[in-house]
């Protein structure tokens, strides 16, 4: 009868078994030297428009409505899915922005539909790039943007790009860059897709990030549109340099997809800046 010995290993049993304990063990041992991230940071890829606004600087009312010297209109991403464009054209939404990119690593599934979508049904559109400043630099993006959905055409119903820079979803609020080498990086964005498209690209932002992170700078106000975020009953105060908003993002929480924004004349002045 054979005598198991203390200090040895049966064959067939536990030596087939060591290889898994040994992988386990190294498997513990990387999750505990990784950095922690925080359980509420969301994935990249998901941001969006307005993103960080309620957070940041609160909501409180909306302006009021039938001014017939704006022009309502919406921005989407993969937030909203498939979107019901016509439910929208018939309740008065002229315009429309989806997002097409972020960064240099994610395009938005749903962007035909709705960048299409919202075309088909007789909107202007646009589409818009959420800035990541702290993964490539600014020429880079916007290269990433013209390539995946972010030109222009002279058709009378495109509106040109818009750079969605705001607070960082991911970290930092302003992407650990100091101002200087932030009002550099959106130059360089802007530039480069001037560069590909021949327009100014539209600038989204909120005032109280702009003041933070680019200390107020007024290098872009003589040449693109100010795009204002501000979830209140005016859009306050602007950053330096702009006397007037182009348009204006007043709520998340609007009919069918959320983000409704007023665009600062009438539906004349949209297709004016459609056509350049």
């Amino acid at each position: 009868m054979p005598v198991h010995r203390s200090g040895t290993i049966r064959p067939g049993r536990c030596t087939k078994r060591l290889p898994t304990v040994g992988i386990l063990l190294a498997a513990l041992s990387l999750l505990f030297t990784l950095p922690a991230q925080a359980a509420d940071t969301p994935a990249r890829g998901s941001a969006h428009m307005g993103m960080g606004v309620a957070a940041h600087d609160g909501q409180g009312g909306t302006p009021s409505t039938g001014d017939a010297t704006q022009t309502e209109g919406v921005d989407v991403s993969s937030h909203q899915g498939n979107v019901a464009w016509s439910t929208l054209w018939s309740s008065g939404v002229k315009w429309a922005y989806s997002k097409a990119t972020e960064g240099t690593y994610y395009t938005n599934p749903y962007f035909a539909q709705q960048y299409n979508g919202s075309y088909d049904v007789g909107m202007i559109r646009g589409a818009y790039h959420f800035a990541t400043p702290d993964t490539t630099t600014g020429a880079t993006q916007a290269n990433y943007f013209v390539d995946h959905g972010g030109g222009w055409s002279r058709d009378g119903r495109t509106l040109p790009g818009a750079l969605d820079i705001e607070w960082n979803p991911y970290g930092a609020a302003c992407y650990g860059k100091t101002q200087s080498a932030m009002v550099t990086w959106i130059r360089d964005f802007l530039n480069q897709y001037k560069a590909r498209t021949g327009r100014d690209a539209v600038i989204y932002t909120a005032t109280t990030w702009w003041t933070q992170c680019t200390g107020n700078s007024s290098a872009f106000a003589a040449t693109n549109p100010l795009w204002i975020a501000r979830y209140a009953t005016d859009p306050g105060t602007l950053p330096a340099g702009w006397g007037f908003y182009t348009m204006w993002q007043y709520t998340s929480s609007g009919p069918t997809v959320g983000d409704h924004n007023k665009f600062n004349g009438a539906l004349d002045r949209v297709v004016a800046l459609a056509n350049g």
